[in-house]
């Protein structure tokens, strides 16, 4: 268990611009950051980070919390492995107190298999640079395509033997288990023996966002055709292939820079651009352009620039995904090297330089380049010509910006020698028989849904109204009595509480001077030194915290906290102020239930205020919350009393249904639970009245 004193230390250390500035592209805007949001696939940025509170909200997703909860939410982390992580990043030593057993074998898998992908990549580039066998055949590959060694260590490359077990034997006799190396596919299992599943290639490890090593590629040396060129590892708790790119962990500041992101086919192009002094590269491993991928190029940049081999086979299978990168709001542009060149050979044969001015000066606009290279293939043929617009009307229908569309179609149109009036027919076509695969889609995932008793969410397209407390809804509280009215009672109840709960961790710190009238005993003692006077004693003034104020009123109106999460805080901060303390939004960040963290995000961040120069502009200024705390927080304690007093009046009018048969019947004891319940009432709507008293309404009877 890593103690308390050093999760404070890390979270305290941890700059979370920073961190989370690995995921994703973050732009100034006052004093905060904002970008896109890594957990949705939005278009305009609602994504918010805090620095000088140390949180991030996402309004997109609603998540929210501290750069702990942040890696937790998005690499899947449990709370030690979070803070491990952080602890690392920023070379601060953890030393875990005694664990028991049950602790010890509740560790996750998550940390012990990234341990084993960092010691595999260490044992392959020794057997490269100190093996026999690996300088002979694997280093001495690598020269031959002209890499120098900075670069390879920059990389990590590496090599495993053309031997069946000498990796797997290696990792067990360092401790690794046979599971372990059989989940990450580093092994393979034949007839209860392990053997090595990349023998006789050359490894490219490949590292997420922040460089860990999560799975590897391997090259095979031989030109045995019966043998698969490149095996890349399985997909594993670490790795998903189609949420990957392979240099991403280097070219982030690069494609910050540039606000541009080249993307090559294989690994050795993404080295050999690196070496040519370009390092705004990623691959796609050889792999089709998924919609992960995209999602995770459109963290950083929106403008991509794709360098097609210059073979024909390999720019059709580029052309593919292109679309997909324009249907994302994408600004897409393509380089095509001469025949029988890729970026590899390409930078190996001209200096860097000419390398980037090649890329400079050919980039052409994709949809231009799609027209004019399909047109040249196409050529005369009628029914391949169809075809090529057909092809190119899919790509201009794949733009969501509707001006830009109406660009491209005005370009397609001179450029093929048709009307807009009937090229706009087919990109009307295109996307009605989209919307109707997606309409498909999504009736067949309901129906899914339905019939495996999961709850689907609305479909696309279909506006859900926002909260008015434009907070995250909170979880539906289940009564075992009751129906919808009782239920949406107790939902708004939660509200209530929780808006209590943002006002004491908002301005729980802040210190009010509250009247106390003297006690009989200090009263009688002033009236024997003045006997003369018949003035009354004049209160005293006493000096408290917001959190203490608050409290001492919830205990004293007896309103205890119902919604599991402020039950936790409200705990809390009672915990604290026995030791004279207050808690701060940074003490409840450092708590390990992440709810906790949700909800102090939500109680800090508002989407929408007031700016600071507001008053100073329009001279006109606007009543703060923090000038008038005492009236914001008894509003909210009459408020929860009036919920309180809703439900109990639902309470009482389902009993008074429940008993009107017995009572026709002439029961007796119905009749006598009627009066009692019908004098419950009575009271209540006194006491109804009484708090809409308070806020000056008039409940007519």
């Amino acid at each position: 268990m890593i103690p308390p004193h050093l999760v404070d230390q890390v979270i305290q250390t941890a700059v979370i611009e920073d961190v989370v500035g690995d995921y994703v592209e973050l732009k100034k805007s006052g004093s905060s950051f904002r970008g896109l949001s890594p957990f949705t696939n939005e278009k305009t940025p609602s994504f918010y980070v805090l620095p000088e509170k140390g949180i991030f909200k996402c309004f997109s997703s609603g998540k929210g919390g501290s750069v702990v909860n942040f890696l937790m939410e998005l690499e899947k982390y449990s709370f030690p492995e979070a803070i491990k992580q952080l602890a690392q990043r920023y070379g601060i030593e953890i030393e875990e107190e005694e664990i028991s057993p049950e602790q010890r074998a509740a560790s996750t898998e998550r940390e012990s298999l990234i341990a084993l992908n960092a010691w595999a990549q260490q044992w392959f580039t020794k057997e490269l640079h100190e093996s026999k066998e690996g300088k002979a055949i694997a280093l001495t590959y690598f020269e031959s395509r002209g890499f120098r060694p900075d670069i390879l260590k920059k990389f990590n490359v590496g090599y495993c033997p053309d031997q069946w077990e000498s990796m797997s034997v290696a990792a067990q006799n360092a401790g690794y288990s046979k599971e372990r190396l059989l989940a990450l596919g580093l092994s393979k299992d034949k007839d209860g023996r392990l053997w090595d599943f990349f023998k006789g290639r050359v490894m490219f490890p490949i590292r997420d966002v922040t460089g860990r090593f999560i799975a590897f590629g391997g090259r095979t040396l031989r030109n045995d055709k019966q043998s698969a060129k490149y095996f890349n590892s399985p997909e594993s708790i670490l790795y998903h292939k189609g949420d990957v790119l392979f240099g991403i962990h280097l070219a982030k500041p690069a494609i910050a820079k540039e606000d541009r992101v080249l993307l090559v086919e294989g690994y050795t192009d993404v080295m050999a651009m690196h070496q040519a002094g370009i390092e705004h590269v990623v691959s796609s491993s050889g792999t089709a352009l998924t919609d992960g991928q995209i999602k995770l190029v459109r963290r950083y940049t929106k403008n991509v620039t794709v360098l097609f081999d210059g073979d024909e086979a390999g720019i059709r299978a580029s052309l593919r995904g292109v679309d997909l990168l324009l249907a994302e709001g994408m600004n897409v542009q393509v380089v095509l090297f001469p025949d029988g060149d890729d970026p590899d050979s390409f930078s190996k044969r001209v200096s860097s330089e000419e390398l980037k001015r090649h890329i400079a000066e050919e980039a052409k606009d994709f949809v231009a380049f799609k027209m004019e290279l399909l047109s040249q293939q196409a050529g005369q043929d009628p029914v391949k010509r169809a075809e090529m617009i057909h092809s190119v009307m899919e790509s201009i229908a794949a733009i969501p910006d509707g001006i830009q569309q109406g660009v491209y179609l005005k370009l397609a149109s001179e450029e093929l020698g048709m009307s807009e009036e009937k090229l706009q027919l087919e990109i009307n076509k295109i996307q009605r028989l989209k919307l109707v695969q997606e309409q498909k889609a999504a009736k067949r995932d309901a129906f899914r849904a339905r019939q495996s008793g999961v709850q689907s969410a609305p479909p696309q397209g279909v506006q859900v109204p926002q909260n008015w407390s434009d907070h995250t809804a909170p979880p539906p509280i289940e009564l075992e009595e009751g129906g919808s009215n009782q239920k949406m009672a107790t939902d708004h109840r939660t509200l209530l509480e929780r808006d209590l709960i943002r006002l004491l961790i908002t301005y729980g710190k802040e210190t009010l001077f509250v009247d106390v009238e003297p006690e009989a005993d200090d009263a009688e003692e002033v009236q024997a030194e003045q006997p003369d006077t018949t003035a009354v004693p004049k209160p005293e003034k006493l000096e408290v915290s917001f959190a203490e104020l608050m409290l001492h009123q919830l205990e004293e109106n007896d309103l205890p906290m119902q919604d599991p999460v402020c039950k936790k805080i409200h705990a809390l901060f009672l915990e604290a102020l026995e030791k004279g303390q207050v808690p701060s939004s940074l003490d409840l960040l450092s708590h390990q239930d992440t709810s906790i963290h949700q909800l102090v995000t939500d109680s800090t961040i508002v989407k929408n205020h007031v700016s600071e120069r507001w008053g100073e502009v329009h001279q006109i200024y606007p009543a703060r919350e923090l000038d008038q705390l005492n009236k914001a927080m008894m509003d909210s304690m009459h408020q929860l009393k009036m919920n309180e007093n809703r439900q109990e009046i639902l309470r009482v009018q389902e009993g008074l249904i429940a008993l009107s048969a017995e009572v026709d019947a002439g029961d007796e004891t119905a009749i006598h639970g009627m009066r009692d319940l019908l004098e419950k009432r009575k009271l209540l709507d006194a006491q109804k009245r009484e708090i809409a008293r308070y806020f000056g309404s008039i409940i007519l009877p």
